[in-house]
């Protein structure tokens, strides 16, 4: 149990680390703020028996189900080989099936099981509540320029990628 001077302790050194970050790169803060998030979730789902890897791909799912292996890899943001892993421990653990279309053998189609869509009404509340813990005691005005700052951040990402892409195909032509 937490004594009185080990909370003390504890909010002085929360204090003196957000001190610390208030003038750090937006890339480590995104970086500390994902950490505290998906490891929150991660808890979460654990109590499930869901790992992390399966939940990004499962949600995905849920919305669009019977994408093809890459398609759901691109859409999840997961490594073609990452995703290829996971979905072989999902379909194990009986989460998804993967049909492959007649006709075609080499494209492979991902639907999610009975169990994998039960999960549904069990995680997606604990990431929902993972996210309002994230949000407690921020302004909605913040809240919606720290929305449009990221996705602008993210949008400036992708156009660097797509110039660096088009980049290295020339040089490599």
């Amino acid at each position: 149990m937490p004594t009185p001077d080990n909370r003390l302790h504890t909010a002085e050194s929360l204090l003196a680390w957000r001190s610390a970050l208030s003038n750090e790169r937006m890339a480590h803060l995104i970086k500390s703020a994902f950490r505290g998030t998906s490891g929150a979730l991660q808890r979460r789902l654990k109590d499930h028996d869901v790992l992390y890897s399966h939940w990004t791909l499962l949600r995905v799912l849920w919305q669009t189900d019977g994408l093809t292996q890459r398609q759901l890899s691109e859409q999840a943001g997961v490594s073609e080989p990452s995703t290829f892993s996971a979905l072989q421990v999902m379909e194990q653990r009986g989460l998804i099936t993967r049909l492959k279309i007649p006709g075609n053998n080499k494209e492979i189609r991902v639907f999610v099981a009975s169990k994998g869509a039960a999960l549904r009404d069990l995680i997606v509340p604990a990431a929902e509540e993972v996210n309002q813990m994230a949000i407690q005691g921020i302004s909605s005005d913040d809240l919606a320029i720290t929305r449009r700052t990221l996705l602008a951040m993210a949008e400036n990402l992708r156009h660097d990628a797509d110039s660096m892409n088009a980049v290295r195909k020339v040089a490599a032509s």
